[in-house]
Formats: structure tokens, sequence, C-alpha cells
């Protein structure tokens, strides 16, 4: 608190619960007024009359009270200063809002108005509804409140400010100051550093390997310490010296360590135990100055417990930290950041076991931390611990924020032995713990990058986790989900309810000049996820056995047998080998999206049920019709034209008939079948959602020429101009040669691939626009009849087209976390957000 000519300043933190100390009259709820937003503030006069209807009904005090800890609470858990406007003269009082700020890990902050008797009773004679309040009780209050002015701090609030007398008061200026561990306004690039432990050699050598010339990087990037800079190590001085030198200029920042801060408590005159690395310290700095001591004692004391940087996206300490102690200051959060938390039990070594909170970890924010060995830094639910044991042999790390890259240096030597060997591997595991049903039900809102917010309802989850807990293939292979597509606008060209010009005319419309045709082959949409080996399938996706997976767009294996599967994925991997994809794309994985054929292999129980099952079933009777009917024309029956509609019916279930034999045929093991790649959706390290389709296509044409057994089926195209009259004429007679063929038809896209509008919005990645006879099959065998194509034109396209841009946006979500090394939650939540939005109320048809 400092005093200004214009009175005293006050500064309160940014989260904190505010405790306003008064007798009745001495002006809390005007200072309240004056100084905090009126959502801040919680007054125990208004609780009162929300549960009594009277602010002065102090029957009823208990139950506003119990109403003025719940909403505080709810404030405090939501992260947002609150105000209490009540006496809290008494002890009690504050201690339940202390315990408040305890459970919710906020600052505590005393402001008390002492204000002379008179003038709060001056006050009360003012006000109707206090006028007849006892002198007495105003006596009591000031008396509890002068008892208690001394024992303040000693009760547990941070920060204690009294203001005496009016004027004092009114002069006083509330200002809000930041907590000290919020940073979020520093954005980096930062080079965040584990254990160091005394290594000195290793340190300098890894800055150097950073790019730091005497503690400065000339790109202006700031080095983030993990803590642990002293003990066991050979030169803790040197280290201290180079770190508190980097801090003190602004090119570093440090956490405090768990060793540093018992060193700091033994700088303070402690009495503590030189074990654990301790002694090497103590001995090493006994030939430092008395000044450089007090130097380091000052460091040490003035480390923060954590920072939370670069707009909340990072979280720096020194032994992990659960995402509902980020940005929170309370001996809790401390004692977790430097120390973690136990089980309670020791291991085989006499060592703490420690929580494995990391496998629990669903924060937003990644944690990089320390504190623990292990032999390799490993992401594990968006945190990492860069102690990789440099002091015991190993090697000391570093994270570059954001690339997210590892760099790090051998240690020199083992210089000092540890008590139980470094673990085989990083704690968790590969990928955390598994998924958890708390990650998808309910109502679900999924955080994408290219189409914000996207909201998935209960019940469609609830949909969802039905078929991928029951039907779908191994999670931890099912990174990804295709959207649906959505069809072209209903044509109104005669004969025609689907029609290219109209998928060309809307990506006109929004600004894409160029876009690609390419054919539809007739089978089924298809994921495959390709490994390279074994190993690659154990190392990036956490399974022991299966290479990759083949499954379709609802997740569902496409073999029961996983050794026919084991063989279409052999067949694809030795044609990437054969292309030379795995060394160009720099990948030990692949992730393709294709058409697997025929049909019949999904989908023969599809066409007869979902589809036209009135159609397909009454072609078999029209036979037995038909020779009924003519046999009565022929002996002279009037038969008033049903005749000539049983002929046009006949023809029409003939031609379902043929379109449907089309996409089924018998196939054994593999003969017969065929698989046409259109896409690369991601490699390891990198989504290539947004790869150019004509690139896509130029990579994809070489895997096919490279496939000697026969499975890869090219995906014929065609490019057109959508501006250009000649060229949008050439891809519609390439439409209806390849349809009229029998060909199922092409889905249009624009060749940059991701591409948005004017607006900024997604545009369809894709349009289909299916061929006439095809439609067939969709819409049954008379679906051609004018007066069927009038009824089926009034089809609504909105919903259908919606849901196709957010399947769109979820699926281009999931390939980003899956490329950037996210854990199986997070990839899954946007892959199972995509199941959930297809049980969505839509004609199936479109």
């Amino acid at each position: 608190m400092t005093e200004t000519p214009e009175g005293r300043t006050l500064p309160v933190t940014d989260l904190s619960l505010v405790v306003l100390i008064g007798a009745s009259g001495s002006g809390k709820s005007t200072f309240a007024r004056r100084h905090f937003r009126p959502t801040e503030v919680i007054s125990s006069d208004f609780c009162r009359g929300l549960v009594s209807d009277d602010e002065n009904d102090q029957s009823a005090t208990q139950d506003a009270f119990d109403v003025l800890h719940y909403v505080a609470g709810k404030r405090l858990a939501a992260g947002r200063r609150t105000v209490v406007d009540a006496t809290s003269v008494q002890k009690e009082a504050r201690r339940q809002l202390l315990d408040l700020a305890r459970q919710h890990d906020v600052l505590p902050i005393a402001i008390v108005l002492d204000m002379p008797e008179e003038v709060c009773a001056a006050r009360n004679a003012t006000r109707s509804d206090r006028a007849g309040m006892p002198r007495r009780v105003i006596q009591r209050h000031i008396r509890e409140l002068r008892r208690s002015l001394r024992h303040l701090e000693r009760e547990g609030f941070r920060k204690v400010h009294v203001l005496r007398g009016v004027e004092e008061a009114e002069r006083a200026t509330v200002v809000t100051e930041k907590r000290l561990n919020d940073l979020t306004h520093l954005t980096g690039p930062f080079d965040i550093i584990g254990d160091v432990h005394g290594c000195s050699a290793e340190l300098e050598a890894l800055l150097g390997r950073l790019g730091y010339v005497d503690g400065v990087h000339p790109q202006g990037r700031t080095a983030v310490f993990v803590g642990d800079l002293v003990d066991r190590g050979p030169d803790s001085p040197g280290v201290l010296r180079r770190v508190m030198s980097m801090v003190k200029s602004g090119n570093a920042l440090c956490v405090p360590g768990n060793h540093e801060n018992k060193y700091g408590r033994l700088l303070k005159g402690r009495k503590v135990r030189h074990t654990h690395g301790l002694a090497e310290t103590v001995e090493q700095m006994d030939g430092e100055s008395e000044e450089f001591r007090q130097e380091v004692r000052e460091f040490i004391d003035g480390l923060v417990s954590h920072y939370v940087l670069d707009g909340g996206k990072l979280v720096v300490c020194h032994a992990g930290l659960p995402e509902k102690y980020h940005g929170r200051t309370s001996g809790r959060v401390r004692s977790h950041a430097l120390y973690g938390d136990t089980t309670g039990e020791t291991d085989e070594f006499g060592l703490p076991v420690r929580y494995p909170w990391a496998e629990d970890y669903r924060g937003r924010a990644a944690v990089v931390y320390g504190h623990t060995p292990v032999p390799e830094a490993t992401w594990l639910n968006n945190t990492i611990c860069l102690d990789t044991g440099a002091v015991f042999g190993g090697k000391l790390t570093a994270l570059r924020w954001p690339e997210r890259q590892l760099v790090d240096v051998p240690a020199e030597r083992v210089w000092y032995e540890p008590a139980k060997p470094l673990r085989s591997e990083a704690p968790g595991g590969h990928d955390g713990r598994p998924l958890d049903l708390a990650d998808v039900r309910g109502r679900r809102i999924v955080e994408t990058r290219h189409a914000g917010r996207i909201s998935v309802r209960e019940e469609n989850g609830a949909a969802a986790l039905e078929v991928m807990s029951r039907f779908a293939v191994d999670p931890r292979l099912l990174p990804y989900l295709p959207p649906t597509m959505a069809p072209t606008a209903t044509s109104t060209v005669d004969g025609y309810l689907e029609h290219p010009a109209e998928a060309f005319a809307q990506y006109a419309g929004d600004g894409v000049a160029r876009v690609v045709c390419e054919e539809k082959h007739m089978g089924s949409r298809a994921v495959a996820l390709v490994c390279r080996d074994a190993d690659a399938a154990r190392r990036r996706f956490g399974v022991d056995g299966p290479t990759g997976s083949l499954y379709t767009r609802t997740g569902r294996p496409f073999f029961d047998d996983g050794t026919v599967t084991e063989a279409v994925l052999g067949r694809l991997r030795e044609a990437i080998g054969a292309a030379g994809l795995w060394t160009e794309l720099d990948t030990d994985w692949l992730l393709l999206d294709a058409e697997l054929m025929p049909w019949s292999l999904k989908a023969s129980g599809l066409l007869r049920s979902q589809y036209a099952a009135v159609g397909a079933a009454s072609g078999a009777v029209f036979p037995g019709v038909l020779a009924a009917l003519e046999g009565a024309a022929a002996r002279g029956v009037e038969l008033g034209g049903l005749l000539d509609r049983q002929r046009e019916r006949a023809a029409d279930a003939a031609a379902f008939t043929a379109a449907y034999r089309r996409y089924c045929w018998t196939t054994e093991g593999l003969d017969g079948v065929r698989l046409a790649p259109f896409q690369i959706l991601a490699v390891r390290g990198r989504s290539l959602a947004g790869l150019p389709h004509d690139e896509q296509l130029a990579l994809l044409d070489r895997l096919v020429e490279h496939d000697g057994s026969g499975l890869l089926q090219t995906t014929r195209r065609l490019y057109v101009d959508t501006a250009d009259p000649e060229s949008v004429r050439a891809g519609v007679d390439w439409w209806l040669e390849m349809t009229g063929r029998g060909g199922e038809g092409m889905v249009v896209k624009p060749v940059g691939a991701l591409v948005r509008d004017s607006e900024g919005r997604l545009v369809q990645p894709g349009i289909k626009c299916r061929g006439r006879e095809y439609l067939r099959i969709i819409y049954g065998p008379e679906y051609t009849r004018p007066d069927n194509l009038a009824r089926l034109r009034q089809r609504f396209l909105n919903h259908k087209r919606s849901l196709a841009v957010r399947e769109y946006a979820l699926g281009l979500e999931a390939l980003d976390r899956l490329a950037e090394g996210e854990p199986l939650w997070r990839v899954h939540e946007a892959v199972f957000a995509v199941l959930a939005l297809e049980s969505e109320p839509v004609d199936p048809r479109l």
C-alpha cells in the first residue's frame, strides 16, 4: 500500500477473495460500489433479502451466509475476483471466508474500514431500515474489529489494508495487480530447460546449441528454467551465476525446484539435512563471497512457484501441476509445483511413490516440468518432463516453444550416482491412461482451429458411444473419420435431379476459380492407417501386433478377419516403399482417404434396406404381374393404361437391377478387391489435409504405379476453370460420358484443398454429383418419372451442407492434433464428435 498526495493506493490481486471488514455503518457498501464492479460484490444484506424478502431479518442470517458462501465459491472456482460485503468483525465469520479462499487456492485480502463510532451511528440514523439499530451493536462491532486488527495476517490474510477515518477511506484508490505467476502476456518464443543440478558445462553447451551467446539469444528468445539448478553436480555456483545473470537481464525466467527451496531455507538459517546433494552445494558455495551468497538468497526467495505463459497455452513449473492449480496462489499450489503429489507409499529404493497426475491430465495448457528423471522427454497428455538425468550421466534437455522441438546435449560423465536407475519409459507409458467415458459423455463443445466452437448434443453423443464401444476398431487405430459430403444443388435440367453445372456455379460463387473433378469409384469410403512396421505402430499408436487399420467412415472394420486387413496393409506398405514415400515424406506412418471396392464388401444390405427397399422388392414380382396383364389384354380385357404403366415399371426395375449389379461382385480373400486412394491425410509430424489436390493426386499416381499387387486403382480426374464456359462445358461432358457408361458420378473439389470464401468461412471440401442411373439405387426405380422428380426436387440441403462443413472442421482438428503428437483422448475428442454428428436427423439419401 502506497501513499500519494491524492490518497492511499490499495493493490488488490486480480484473482482474490476481498473481505471488507467494518462495523455497521462504516461505509463498506459505498466503498465496494466505488471501487469494484457490481458483479464482483456479494453483500450479506442482499443475500438476506434473497432468502427472506427483508435485508434486516436477522433470523435469516445463517441461510443468507450459506447463499453468500455458495455464490462466492462458484465465482472463485471460475477464476473471478470476489468481494464480500459483510461486517466480518468476528473471527469465526472470517475463518469461513479464509477456508473458502484456501479451498479455491486464491489470495485472501482484507480491507478494513475503521470508522469512529459517531460516524457509524450517524450513517445508520439516516437509513430508515436501520434507524432503530441499538448503539450497543455498533460499539460491539468496533470492539471486535479493533481486537482483531493485529491478528489479521496471522489468521491467513495475505494483504491487509486498514483505512482509518472518513477522509482516508474516501481518498483511497484500489489498483488491480496481476498475480506474480500470470505472464500470459509473454508469448515467447521460449527455450525451456530441464533440471541442471550443477552441471555448468552441460548448461553452457546446451545454451550454445540453442543459439545463446553469453546468455543472450540474437533472435530475442527467452530461456525458462524449470528449477533444480543446484545440488549433486560439480558447479552449482557457476549454474546460479549464469541463470541469475540471464534472469536479471531479462533473457530468462526461472521457477524454483525443491533443491533451491531447501538450499534457500539453509541460507535463511533454518535447520536442514545436508542430503540429496546439498552437501556438495554447501561445499562449493563456501568458496564464494558473502555478497554472492546474499544475492543467491534473494534470488531464491523471489522465485514464483509456476508461470502461466503465452496467453495461457503454456505452464512451466518444477514438479508438474494439474489444471485446477494453474494461475492459483496458495501453499498447496506451491507445494505441488515443488514436490508433486505422492501416494504415501515408498518404492523398493525407499523413495516416495509419486501420484501419476499427468496420466489424468486433460488441461488445455501444455505443462512443462522436471523433477522426476526420465531417460527420454516424451509428451504425455499435453505434458512433458524435461529432467533427463544430466547429473546422473543422462543428458540435459530443452524444449523449444512454440515449435515443440526437443534439443539436448549429453552429460560429460556421471556426476552423481542415482538412488535408482532411470526408468525405461516415461510416466504413464505411451499415451497416458485410456480413453475415459468423461471425455465424451454429455453435451460437448469442441474447439477447432478452422471453425471455432462446435457443439455436440448429449443424445448424439450417446448414439456415437454405442457405435464406438460395440462396433469400431481399436480406438488407438481410429485417428480420423471423414466428413459427410453434401450433394450438389438440385438441378432443374429436364430428367436430372443432380447435374454438375450447379456444383461449378456454387464454387464460382464462393470465389473458387479452379476445381478438380474426381471420379467416384462405386465403392465405400475407407480410411487406411498404414505403419511402416509393427515397431512404428507400437511407438506411435501404442498397439502390439497390428500394423494399422482399415475402416469405414463410421469407424467399423471392413474385414472381421485381421489377417485380411494385414494383407491389405502389407500391399499398401510395399507400394509406399517402392514409390519412395516413406523417405520423401519423412514418416513411418501414413493415413489415407480412399474408396474400397466392391461396395458389396460393406453395403449390400444397406442398398436393399435403407435406400430402395420397396423398389428392389417389387422387381421380383414384375414378371408374374406383367404376364398376367398381357394375357388379360390378349383376351380383350380393357385395362385402361395399366399394362403400359406396368411395362414402364418393369423397365425401371430392370434399370435399377443393372445399376445395383455394377456395385456388387464376388470376392475371395483379396481377389477382386480394389482400393482407390484420393488423399494423403497425415504423416508423422504434419497434417497434409491442406496440400493442394493436384499435388496429392500426383503422389498417389506414383503410389498406384508402384503397386505390383493389383490392389490399387487410379482416381481419374479433370480440372475445370469455373469462370471459363468452355472448361465448364468440358466438365459437364466428362460427367455425362462417365455416368452414361454406368459410372457413379464424381466429386468436385477446390484444387487448393483447404479454402475459405470472401467472408472467411470454410467452403465445402467436396460436392458430390451422382449419375442419373446411380440415383435409382438411392431413390428407387421410378424416381425419374416426372411426377416423382418434381416431388424429389423439393429436398432441403442446408442442414446437410452445414453438417458437412462442421464435420470437415472436426476432421481437420483431429488431423492437426494427431500430427502434433497430442494424446489419444484429444484426437478422439474430435473423431468422436464427427461420429456423433452423424446421428443428426438428415435425409440419408442426400
